[in-house]
């Protein structure tokens, strides 16, 4: 049986890792005996989701979620103030024994026969070469999970100021008075509030869109907009593009905006970069190799487009990031490195996108399951679109949080649920129903139609029955 050297780097990350426990899962089922080498650098080591994302994120927003809930409840009497130093303490030990456990897992797969963990860096020497340490190693494939980092931008003056990250945010404990976000994607969606909150940050955004969530329907970045400005105090300057910086005389920052031609100026004490992310390649030595880490690099197969026997999971490839998603790339690729290795046809990983953005601190999360009205009409298909409001259900309203809208999209052709959005309260935990609905291509007219005790939910039932009225007209 012959034996296939498959080299990791990036093994601590969630993609690194599902592709090695992929690789030796199908081991036995395979034609060939698989050699790991797992590479990673990373102090201390447990990948970016655990130790400066999605975990840590989680960890300090449920914090500010309780302050402001109480705050924003006139039936309640009293202050609740958010403590940012017990807020880190205990995300920190959380992210510890998260991360400890993701090193374990990667260090008991190094005690397996054939495969061994590296603590260091690597970079390509070619194709195919890896120099690792004071060694070079010349495996048969190559697995880049090297995960991404802070996408800064060229703007003029960018060197001349301070900025702070969102790792920057979820490590902090002391606050300023003011300051400038630039960035409001997810990353900012879901920290902007919290500065505001926890943090009393008199806190300014730039916008470049006239909304944000330029992929849902309007009433969603419309329902963003006037909850962060009312809810959370927050100033957000809708289409206007950057032009400049520099530093006031205190240390502050001075951001100079263009809005429909007329240029103006934003000061404060902070600049905080949400500017999205990048693959994560420097150092990798690309440079010495047929990779180049532009748009389109990386096959649906997680293939590189120039480099055959080159697999690019997770954060790196520029297809998506966000964690499950990672993992599933890793599978994908383990299973296509062992097709490719035996002449087999390589298979694309394809998803239906599953997305929640903790926003309005996770009191009024944003979902996705499969098609918006946008991508479905992108895909030609003939789709019926409902919507209703989160005020018309009136448990909402007892909840506390009438705000928000929901979507449901249906092809017109066969009443196959194809979507699912939602920004409201509890819209994050609906997620997994409706994806299950959409994934196994439910038609609508078989989802039950019964009462559920007075909840949340109720929404989809809204929703449901708008869908299946519209089915009959057609």
């Amino acid at each position: 049986m012959d034996t296939l050297h498959v080299a990791i780097v990036g093994a601590y990350g969630s993609a690194g890792v599902a592709t090695a426990d992929e690789l030796l899962e199908r081991t036995d089922e395979s034609t060939q005996n698989v050699q790991l080498t797992l590479i990673d650098d990373g102090d201390p080591g447990g990948g970016l989701c655990i130790l400066e994302g999605c975990m840590p994120s989680k960890d300090v927003l449920s914090a500010a979620k309780h302050q402001y809930q109480a705050r924003h409840d006139d039936r309640l009497e009293g202050k609740v103030n958010a403590i940012p130093e017990r807020v880190i303490e205990q995300k920190d030990d959380h992210i510890h024994g998260f991360a400890e456990h993701r090193r374990n897992h990667v260090h008991e797969l190094a005690e397996r026969e054939r495969v061994e963990f590296v603590h260091d860096r690597a970079r390509f020497v070619d194709d195919r070469t890896l120099a690792v340490g004071d060694r070079t190693i010349e495996p048969d494939y190559v697995v880049i999970a090297t995960g991404s980092s802070l996408n800064v931008p060229e703007l003029p003056g960018i060197g001349t100021v301070d900025w702070n990250s969102s790792a920057d945010v979820l490590d902090a404990t002391t606050f300023p008075d003011s300051a400038i976000a630039m960035g409001f994607g997810y990353i900012g969606l879901e920290l902007v509030p919290y500065l505001s909150e926890v943090g009393d940050v008199d806190i300014t955004v730039i916008e470049h869109d006239d909304r944000p969530l330029d992929a849902f329907d309007p009433a969603y970045g419309e329902t963003i907009l006037e909850v962060y400005r009312e809810h959370f105090g927050v100033e957000i300057l809708t289409e206007a593009d950057e032009q400049r910086l520099e530093r006031t005389d205190d240390d502050g920052v001075r951001l100079t905006v263009d809005r429909h031609g007329t240029e103006s100026t934003v000061e404060a004490d902070n600049l905080y970069l949400f500017t999205g992310r990048r693959p994560n390649v420097e150092g990798l030595g690309l440079e010495q190799t047929g990779l180049e880490a532009t748009r389109g690099w990386v096959e649906p197969t997680m293939q590189a487009r120039d480099v055959e026997r080159v697999f690019v999971v997770g954060d790196v490839n520029g297809h998506e990031p966000i964690l499950h998603v990672a993992k599933e790339q890793g599978f994908a690729a383990g299973a296509n490195i062992l097709r490719h290795a035996a002449g087999e046809r390589l298979e694309p990983y394809t998803n239906v996108p599953h997305h929640v953005i903790f926003s309005g601190l996770g009191t009024y999360p944003v979902a996705r399951v499969g098609h918006t009205p946008q991508t479905a009409a992108e895909a030609e298909f003939d789709a019926i679109v409902v919507s209703t409001e989160a005020s018309k259900d009136g448990v909402f309203k007892s909840k506390n949080h009438p705000e928000g809208v929901a979507t449901l999209v249906v092809d017109a052709s066969d009443g196959t649920v194809v979507g699912y959005q939602g920004l409201h309260l509890h819209a994050d935990v609906m997620a997994k129903t409706m994806q299950v609905v959409v994934e196994m291509g439910v038609d609508v007219r078989e989802i039950p139609d019964r009462a559920y005790h007075p909840t949340t939910p109720e929404i989809l039932d809204s929703l449901i029955r708008s869908a299946v009225a519209e089915l009959e007209v057609k």
